[in-house]
């Protein structure tokens, strides 16, 4: 029996604002005296996603977002020195809730579980404060317990970071679900720790035979959450 949901936090519950567009990309870029391309952006993104999943030994380290963030300036055509700088800058605000904004399912998708009586968790890769975030949304007294890879010092898919949710959360691998975006990170991550898992697609739609082959269910709303536990 289910007794507790983990989310994901960033592409999950809440996405980015225009400041990590590529319009504001360009205008972090200006301010450290590089020209870049804001149409470059979204290929710049795609390319630049085999550095997070090379992050083999997955422990929490400020330079592989760094790094990943430099790859999309570079793609953008940014360059030199001024490109690191630039990074380091991004990566810092990529913290600040004030640039994000929350899907429109998330707050209503909570209070059904949570009357539910569901424990209701945060797992997070990012290095933004989970209180504040919180804070932020609106969502104080929804959730439970809530780790980030920085606090913990492993990111997911390392199993520790999901046996650490679930001791907070006073829970069993099998009574809890993951849901995320990510079916390595969250998803297979979630898996290997023994709990099940549900892939949130929100933009793109899996057909059955790609769902059998997930081997996961898989919404594209938040609302249909509640129907499968």
């Amino acid at each position: 029996m289910t007794k507790a949901v983990f989310f994901d936090v960033d592409f999950t519950l809440i996405y980015p604002g225009p400041a990590f567009q590529g319009e504001g990309y360009r205008a972090f870029c200006a301010r450290h005296g590089m020209t870049v391309d804001p149409t470059r952006f979204a290929a710049a993104v795609n390319s630049a996603s085999h550095i997070l999943d090379e992050a083999q030994d997955q422990v929490y380290n400020d330079q592989i977002f760094i790094d990943y963030t430099g790859h999309i300036i570079r793609q953008m055509g940014g360059s030199g020195p001024a490109v690191d700088a630039c990074a380091a800058e991004i990566y810092r605000e990529w913290a600040a809730c004030q640039h994000f904004l929350m899907y429109d399912d998330v707050a209503e998708s909570l209070r059904a579980l949570d009357e539910r009586n569901f424990r209701i968790g945060l797992i997070s890769n990012s290095h933004r404060c989970l209180e504040s975030f919180q804070s932020h949304f609106e969502l104080d007294g929804l959730i439970d317990v809530a780790i980030s890879s920085s606090q913990h010092g492993y990111m997911k898919p390392h199993r520790s970071i999901f046996e650490a949710a679930l001791k907070l959360a006073g829970v069993d691998a099998p009574d809890a679900v993951m849901v995320g975006d990510s079916l390595t990170q969250d998803i297979e991550g979630a898996r290997c720790a023994g709990m099940k898992g549900v892939l949130v697609r929100r933009s793109e739609g899996v057909s059955s035979s790609e769902n059998q082959a997930i081997g996961v269910p898989v919404i594209r709303s938040l609302h249909e959450l509640s129907g499968l536990l």
